[in-house]
């Protein structure tokens, strides 16, 4: 099988979003062919490299979200008026009243409107080589402008002045490059079996694009939902800015959920976004992130080595994480039970991480003085900032191990990596109830409320006061992380989606043998034969199948003739007990898997033949 693998910011770049998770899913899936289809974010993003790939990935394309160079296309008379159209039609579908509700609540002929005009700017863009320079035009603008002073736009969009109309233009520029790309023919994404995005958003859009140009079934996996993370960060522009790129993203994301053949979302609360946003219950299936359980398999299987007075953070250092509160709940621990120290591990994230490191530093030392045993003792303080890699915390499984209980405060969350490695650990938790946590969980840890100090100092002096609880506590943590959350279990999980949706999937191209003679089974849509047989065959026109798929053609027996196998013209037969079952139903003589318009000159068998 051969896999479109989409990404956005991350693989194979060196640094980015869901590197590790997709590394892990292409070398765990040796079996199968990827190319792998990338947008950058940055420039230092393409200057640090890739990592290295496996030998299954035969092909790497790449390109830039961070800047486009104009193409120089100049545009007839008739090519602007196509561009005028479908961007007026994509503006006004943005500023209808439902485009700025939830995204699942607008009508189908709303949708389609969405999905009409981005197509057409996509056929656009196909026929005439680019479509940068007309996003850029001045007839962006005026047609934003003109969706904005519309009878019926709602009030924030008939406010937005020329600098707000122009940063939209801009916003909606970038996110639409992807339609300028060239990957949309036979010979690139119109070539893979299957197109997995690894994300919604940009990552997506590739994978919609090849889905209607070439029937290149779409697979999502949304580990944390791309409109959610927009409504987190678009909070400091402007309010017309703001409302327009919602409107445009969550417009997105209802088109990508209606048209994917399936959503993988990464856990229920990111399963609940993605039904709010129109996703259809039928196509979500959700499967955990995998992780590695090895690193931590040593410290999990001999809890006793912890420090048993000594709460350990592990993370990165943000706001999010709301070190205020835990610092707060650490000092009405200390009330009940002074003898308890804090371990802080982590590094901050960006500027803002380190200022918020440092005012936790601050925080600290207000609230704890150093402490010393005696009158010429050096004093400490039991609040220690540490970073993972120094000779006391060498990694991440020695950080879990310094500590009886793992605390986690943050006020959000999507799903906490951090605790999942605390359960393989075998480590009792106590966490605030964000994201998906309780869910990851599941009545192994102590959960409380976010922002509230009491209440997590009380479940961790609940804890420490009680060994046996600890430990019952930590055995299940594991015993539950182990079952659900392992790297095995998410390629695993992978693999059956991937032979599913291919199974249904009829097949799009037709091959052709030396003489120029269809070959209707050269490229079946089961699961995949062990053994080489994806090598291509002498004379096709495209990839070839298993060997027996490059003979002559399959005569199928008559209607009413009794007989234990299908008999190939030349004599032998194929005995259908030693057909694989995974092919039974999936590739079946009928128009439902080959079509009339599938393989030209040959006419469908019915589905009573050959039975």
């Amino acid at each position: 099988m051969r896999i479109g693998l989409l990404t956005e910011g991350g693989y194979p770049y060196v640094s980015g979003d869901a590197g590790f998770w997709c590394d892990r899913l292409v070398r765990g899936l040796e079996q199968h062919e990827f190319d792998i289809y990338a947008l950058s974010r940055s420039e230092r993003q393409e200057d640090e490299g890739w990592i290295p790939l496996p030998p299954q990935v035969s092909r790497v394309r790449t390109a830039p979200l961070w800047m486009a160079e104009d193409d120089e296309v100049v545009y007839g008379r008739r090519a602007r008026r196509r561009f005028a159209e479908c961007y007026g039609e994509l503006a006004a579908a943005l500023c209808e009243g439902s485009a700025w509700e939830a995204p699942g609540e607008s009508s189908a002929t709303e949708a389609d409107r969405f999905a009409s005009a981005l197509y057409g700017l996509a056929e656009l863009a196909r026929d005439e080589g680019g479509l940068v320079g007309a996003l850029r035009s001045e007839a962006a603008v005026r047609a934003l402008e003109r969706a904005c002073r519309a009878p019926g736009a709602p009030g924030t969009a008939r406010e937005a002045r020329v600098p707000e109309l122009l940063a939209v233009a801009a916003q909606l520029e970038r996110a639409l490059r992807p339609l300028s790309l060239d990957w949309y023919e036979d010979d690139g994404l119109g070539s893979v079996d299957l197109c997995h995005a690894a994300s919604g958003g940009p990552a997506a859009l590739p994978g919609l694009l090849a889905r209607h140009f070439t029937g290149v079934p779409l697979l999502v996996t949304e580990y944390g939902v791309r409109l959610r993370t927009h409504y987190l960060t678009a909070t400091q522009a402007a309010p017309a800015v703001r409302a327009l790129l919602t409107a445009f993203h969550g417009r997105l994301a209802a088109e990508t959920y209606r048209r994917a053949t399936l959503v993988t979302p990464g856990n229920a609360h990111a399963r609940r976004w993605q039904e709010r946003c129109g996703a259809q219950r039928e196509k979500l299936r959700t499967v955990y992130p995998g992780m590695e359980a090895a690193p931590f398999a040593e410290v999990g299987e001999s809890p006793e080595c912890a420090d048993h007075d000594t709460l350990v953070w592990v993370g990165r250092v943000e706001p999010a994480k709301d070190l205020v509160s835990l610092l707060h709940a650490f000092a009405e621990v200390r009330r009940e039970e002074p003898k308890t120290r804090l371990r802080i591990v982590g590094v901050p994230s960006g500027p803002e991480g380190a200022a918020y490191l440092g005012h936790c530093r601050v925080l600290a030392a207000q609230l704890f003085p150093d402490e010393a045993d005696g009158p010429h003792a050096v004093g400490d303080n039991p609040v220690s900032f540490e970073e993972i890699g120094g000779p006391e915390l060498p990694s991440p499984a020695d950080a879990y191990a310094a500590g009886a209980v793992t605390v986690l405060s943050s006020v959000v969350e999507g799903f906490p990596v951090g605790l999942v490695e605390a359960m393989f650990c075998g480590r009792a938790t106590v966490s605030t109830d964000v994201g998906a946590v309780v869910e990851v969980i599941g009545g192994t840890g102590l959960v409380v409320p976010p922002r509230n100090p009491r209440a997590l100092a009380e479940a961790c002096v609940a804890l420490l006061r009680d060994p046996e609880r600890r430990a019952r506590l930590g055995a299940a943590a594991r015993a539950r992380a182990l079952e659900l959350f392992t790297v095995e279990q998410n390629i695993a999980a992978f693999h059956g989606i991937y032979l599913e949706i291919v199974s249904r999937t009829p097949v799009r191209r037709v091959l052709l043998d030396d003489t120029g003679e269809p070959l209707p089974f050269a490229a079946p849509a089961e699961s995949h034969v062990p053994g080489s047989w994806t090598e291509r065959g002498a004379g096709l026109v495209a990839r070839g199948g298993p060997g027996w798929a490059a003979g002559p053609p399959v005569r199928g027996t008559s209607a009413g003739t009794s007989s234990p196998g299908i008999s190939p013209v030349g004599g032998s037969s194929v005995d259908a007990s030693s057909v694989d079952a995974s092919s039974v139903g999936t590739s079946s003589i009928g128009a439902s898997s080959i079509g009339a318009s599938s393989v030209r000159g040959v006419t469908p068998v019915s589905a009573t033949e050959g039975a």
